[in-house]
């Protein structure tokens, strides 16, 4: 219904983005990353928008990226994770790590957000592993090698293909990355930097 809105920030506070546009203050839920990367912008912003609606109440959220909206979406796809739930998440972990947390199967990073359980932590990696998660053809097609020694590499490609990205885009910002990364978070950080 609402893809995004483009206005100047009013204000930017406790998980709250107020963005005026043509008169009218729209008033969307954000993660910390988002109001962080808000704060680090100019006045004006454009900030992908999810509608949440229920009998008693309309909710506005709101996302720095396409990636971060696209990863909300899959966590609010699990029972038990709601909005607030899934927003939480966001505001508890980076994207990347929390991407990679669910490749590597990290349950223990998982039940560190505040809010997150075990049990949570493990239902998130159940229901979504696979569904961020490539083919190992796939991979191997996009000429990313799966040897131990760049287990790494091949992991970045699955974290970054969770997002949403595409394909060609994942294995050339990952290989873009590569030599200047030290370590699986810090690859998926900044292949997504190049990006």
């Amino acid at each position: 219904m609402l893809a995004f809105i483009e206005g100047e920030i009013v204000s930017a506070k406790n998980g709250v983005i107020v963005l005026e546009n043509k008169g009218i203050g729209y008033e969307l839920n954000v993660s910390n990353a988002t109001i962080a990367k808000s704060n680090l912008s100019d006045k004006r912003i454009r900030l992908h928008t999810y509608l949440h609606m229920r009998e008693d109440s309309v909710t506005l959220y709101g996302f720095h990226s396409q990636e971060e909206k696209y990863m909300f979406l899959k966590l609010i796809t699990i029972s038990g994770v709601g909005p607030k739930v899934a927003m939480s998440i966001l505001s508890g972990i980076e994207l990347s790590m929390l991407v990679t947390a669910i490749v590597t199967q990290d349950i223990k990073t998982l039940s560190s957000v505040k809010g997150i359980g075990k049990k949570t932590a493990e239902r998130i990696v159940l229901e979504l592993k696979e569904s961020i998660s490539l083919e190992t053809k796939d991979i191997e097609d996009a000429g990313v090698i799966l040897e131990d020694q760049d287990r790494d590499t091949a992991d970045a490609v699955l974290a970054l293909r969770g997002l949403g990205i595409s394909q060609k885009d994942a294995v050339r910002a990952v290989q873009k990355a590569k030599g200047q990364a030290k370590g699986i978070e810090d690859l998926i950080e900044k292949a997504l930097k190049n990006i």
